[in-house]
């Protein structure tokens, strides 16, 4: 499978030639510096697109960089633009292996996965803030602006952790609103981002 950009859309030639392609399109790019609380994507700010234009979106998370030790990158959505509230349930799993090894495991963790909350959830395990340690991977969220399902998404995640584990989340889950979803906020749970970015993508067929 290869890539082949023209400066703003990223074509995929493998599912091209397969018959199947799409492409992707740069929507917007946000990066954190040490005073970053979170990053918004929010429809029709700052030249967001997050409506009916794509039927589906990706995010990229790009070495997020944890401002304190032990904080994992969470989420949530708006229907309003303003406040991030809205009740969505998650299933959460994790693998992960130890750098000096001898601890492994794949496992379901019922500790991080949320039913009908209208909280932040964990998207992540808990990143390590050392110069090298950061949390990337990438996010599938579909029909923002459908009004008759609820609006589903998945994501996979790569993660530093703290206590020198390597560790990969799979997370799927479903906002559970009719109402067309307008943003979507990404932030450290105990603390700020101090480096990295987040880049949104919409995706053409």
């Amino acid at each position: 499978m290869g890539l082949i950009s023209n400066g703003t859309t990223i074509f995929d030639a493998g599912a091209m030639s397969a018959g199947f392609g799409g492409s992707l399109t740069l929507i917007k790019k946000l990066t954190a510096d040490g005073s970053t609380a979170g990053l918004s994507f929010v429809h029709g700010s700052a030249n967001v697109v997050f409506n009916s234009t794509f039927k589906q979106y990706m995010f990229t998370f790009n070495n997020l960089h944890p401002s304190s030790n032990e904080n994992k990158l969470v989420m949530q959505t708006t229907i309003d633009g303003t406040n991030f509230n809205v009740a969505t349930t998650t299933t959460f799993m994790v693998a992960y292996n130890r750098t000096s090894g001898g601890s492994h495991a794949l496992e379901y963790d019922t500790s991080k996965d949320v039913g009908n909350s209208t909280s932040f959830y964990s998207i992540s395990e808990a990143a390590g803030s050392d110069n090298d340690q950061s949390v990337c991977g990438f996010m599938h969220f579909f029909n923002p602006a459908d009004t008759t399902f609820v609006k589903n998404f998945w994501l996979r995640t790569s993660t530093d952790h703290h206590g020198d584990f390597h560790m990969i989340n799979l997370v799927s889950g479903y906002v559970n609103t009719t109402s067309a979803i307008t943003g979507v906020q990404f932030k450290y749970e105990n603390n700020n981002m101090d480096a990295g970015d987040i880049c949104l993508y919409g995706i053409g067929w």
